[in-house]
């Protein structure tokens, strides 16, 4: 059985947690627009891709997974699930199987204005948002909300061009230098299409959690896992712990069901006065599964067994609670 993770980036650890799923069945392969990952060196095999934006990118991983008989394709990047879903049926006429949620659910999950709407409109407590700077300042002005404010992409991952803005001098000038770091960046390319390439969002003032929602290959809901965010670093979770938050994980299990996703959703939430928000959803393994999978889940493995009809004990797809875990900064030679 072979595996191709796209877009790998620096997630060298989704390579490590693949092969130890396939052991000696099969081979990860890997591949991103540039070598320079250390990804590239853990993998069993390795390959330059063209730009997820450019033509011939579909056709060169069709290619490949043809010539390498890949039985899954698994993305680690939001930029390139939308892509990926669109393709999913000349993927799935080769024989390779893309794991990856239907069309309509990728564009919710990396809009983040749609993302608010899907999920007031199924009941879930969203921090209040704004579309335009001009509704945020009127919402200030009327006392919806007060400083400090969020000012985000609408679309895009980790921590570019989001700034905190704690007055109105603060918020005009985010307002600018975000837009220019947004149109200097590979983000253009997914707001091109709208004028409003930034959101507002009330900050909350509670607890943070990253939780893995996990549902079969079939969108069928499995289990979720929280873990309290301690530290952050560029957009990542730097520390946390697994913890059992019954409030935050029954409206995570309901999430689950009601998306159908495929495989994992990385979400972000928050706790605020006994109050569950959710504020984003990830269709993706996210920056924070490590520590899930630290904890004693193996959502890798069981993508395989999923794959292969074989059974998936529900223990595979728990985590002790308690596990805490740290990020650290190491050094390859390669």
């Amino acid at each position: 059985m072979n595996i191709l993770l796209t877009s790998v980036g620096r997630r060298a650890y989704m390579v490590k947690y693949f092969k130890e799923a396939l052991g000696e069945g099969g081979q990860v392969h890997v591949c991103n627009s540039d070598d320079k990952t250390v990804a590239f060196h853990y993998a069993d095999k390795a390959v330059i891709s063209p730009l997820i934006y450019d033509e011939n990118y579909i056709p060169f991983l069709l290619d490949y997974c043809k010539e390498n008989k890949i039985d899954m394709l698994i993305s680690l990047f939001d930029i390139d699930l939308l892509v990926l879903a669109k393709n999913k049926d000349k993927f799935s006429e080769i024989g390779t199987r893309a794991i990856v949620s239907d069309e309509e659910l990728i564009t919710i999950c990396n809009d983040k204005w749609k993302t608010y709407e899907f999920l007031k409109e199924n009941g879930f407590n969203v921090p209040k948002t704004y579309l335009t700077l001009e509704d945020t300042i009127n919402a200030l002005d009327k006392g919806e909300i007060s400083y400090p404010v969020i000012v985000k992409p609408r679309f895009g991952c980790g921590s570019i061009a989001m700034s905190i803005a704690e007055d109105e001098m603060a918020l005009l000038y985010f307002f600018r230098r975000n837009t220019r770091t947004i149109n200097k960046s590979y983000l253009k390319y997914e707001s091109s299409s709208v004028e409003d390439k930034i959101i507002y969002q009330e900050c909350l003032n509670g607890q943070e959690y990253g939780v893995d929602i996990i549902n079969d290959l079939k969108g069928n809901y499995q289990n979720s896992i929280l873990k309290k965010k301690i530290a952050m670093r560029a957009g990542e979770t730097d520390i946390s712990e697994i913890v059992d938050e019954p409030t935050i994980k029954t409206e995570c299990e309901r999430l689950g069901r009601i998306t159908k996703h495929i495989g994992n959703m990385d979400v972000d939430a928050f706790l605020v006065n006994g109050v569950p928000y959710i504020l984003e959803m990830n269709a993706r393994f996210g920056g924070g599964y490590p520590f899930s999978h630290m904890g004693g889940c193996d959502l890798p493995r069981a993508i395989v067994n999923w794959h292969k009809c074989l059974n998936v004990p529900s223990k595979m797809l728990e985590a002790e609670v308690g596990t805490k875990g740290y990020k650290e900064l190491s050094v390859t030679v390669v």
